[in-house]
């Protein structure tokens, strides 16, 4: 295998971008979701308005994702244009601008370290800290990597963590994060009072309760999953931790879509600055791409991944908890 340096350098031929696709990409997303969401509203079934609501939800992610590629600079890189239309996005949900760069940039730069492994991602313990934890300390453990707390994201990992939490922390730098808390409770607020619980289920809380905790567990698989490496932190490497604690999750092209790509988490992690419709490419070129662990949206893989809850460094894998 070619080492860190060169294995990015073979990266760099796919980070060129095409505005063109781009731009296409972005309105014909943000319109699919509007409308979605215009849908919602409208007097339908009720298990029309259900299938509706899941697929604006679905949309969300795909939107997200590309905010998500824009605060990398591998998407419609420098349109002000785009931020005037993608930052808004990520106050709507509740992933504010600054608390979402600072948080996310450093999980890319320390991804299985088991160091700050809390920051901007599922925090990790070895069996050694699990046995010196307090109980408070485990049953804070516990209560973050709960299937529960993962499915229901939209209050804990957005509007707790990724919100309150962080402007708390930090009230002048995260003034963000206090907006889009009070932005999601006034629309909260508006929408039940002006229009009713109904179109408030299926026109806004149902969509977005959908896309974080699909967004939530698609982060939660990507580094938590049967064949994960964690790194010692004086033996830490980008590209190990990249192609090694990093999963591939192979889709249908319906979920590719809606996903943005999302699941090429290994390539994405080697080099952020590639477009996401480009990481497929970058992987079928690179022939140290092609041979990631691998993780699936089954129930048996999902019920699999949410089992590792900590690292065995004599066995080198997650693990469950100790009877």
């Amino acid at each position: 295998m070619r080492a860190c340096r060169d294995l990015i350098e073979a990266t760099k031929p796919f980070m060129p971008e095409s505005r063109l696709r781009g731009w296409w990409y972005l309105l014909s997303t943000t319109l699919v979701m509007a409308g979605l969401y215009a849908l919602g509203w409208q007097p339908l079934a009720w298990p029309l308005r259900v299938a509706v609501a899941v697929l604006a939800g679905l949309v969300t992610v795909r939107e997200f994702i590309l905010y998500h590629d824009y605060m990398h600079g591998a998407f419609l890189r420098g349109s002000r244009l785009a931020r005037v239309i993608l930052y808004p996005l990520g106050v709507f949900v509740m992933t504010p601008p600054r608390v979402w760069r600072e948080t996310h940039n450093y999980h890319h730069n320390h991804t299985a370290q088991l160091v700050g492994s809390n920051i901007g991602s599922f925090a990790t313990m070895t069996l050694c800290q699990w046995a010196e934890a307090t109980p408070a300390e485990r049953r804070h453990y516990k209560l973050v990597r709960h299937p529960l707390t993962v499915l229901f994201a939209y209050f804990t990992a957005f509007m707790l963590d990724m919100c309150l939490m962080s402007f708390v922390r930090s009230p002048r730098k995260r003034w963000d994060s206090l907006l889009a808390l009070l932005v999601n409770w006034a629309l909260t607020g508006l929408i039940l009072w002006k229009f009713g619980v109904a179109i408030f289920v299926f026109g806004y809380f149902l969509p977005l309760f959908v896309a974080t905790a699909t967004g939530a567990y698609l982060f939660y698989a990507q580094h938590n999953f049967e064949g994960l490496q964690i790194q010692r932190r004086e033996e830490w490497a980008y590209d190990r931790a990249a192609l090694q604690s990093s999963s591939y999750m192979p889709t249908w092209p319906v979920m590719r879509w809606f996903t943005g790509n999302i699941g090429y988490h290994h390539v994405h992690h080697l080099n952020p600055t590639i477009p996401f419709y480009r990481l497929p490419e970058a992987m079928a070129a690179i022939p140290e791409l092609q041979n990631p662990a691998t993780t699936r949206l089954t129930p048996a893989d999902i019920v699999a991944n949410f089992r590792m809850k900590l690292w065995d460094p004599e066995q080198r894998k997650m693990v469950g908890y100790p009877q």
